[in-house]
């Protein structure tokens, strides 16, 4: 019984203090694109650019990944047996 009032004292401790961070922290959290690749863009002399396939607009991103998903289901389908290898039940006689 002790053990589980201190996990839920534990838990509920940990959620206060990211309540607490998240309500108090006014910093905006930004990408790679605009900290690393920015900032190498312009030690190298260049400007940033927009990506050519911007994948922020619309649902691009989520057909992206559904794409992929269906292609690696494929292949795990395909190759089941290769990946899984097969049971074959006695015959009892």
């Amino acid at each position: 019984m002790k053990k589980i009032i201190r996990t839920c004292a534990a838990v509920l401790l940990l959620a206060v203090m990211v309540w607490g961070a998240l309500q108090f922290s006014n910093a905006e959290w930004s990408g790679v694109d605009e900290t690393v690749v920015a900032h190498f863009a312009e030690a190298a002399g260049r400007e940033p650019r927009d990506p050519l396939i911007n994948t922020d607009q619309g649902d691009l991103l989520l057909f992206v990944f559904l794409v992929a998903g269906a292609c690696g289901g494929f292949v795990a389908g395909y190759a089941y047996h290769a990946l899984f290898g097969t049971r074959r039940k006695a015959i009892n006689a």
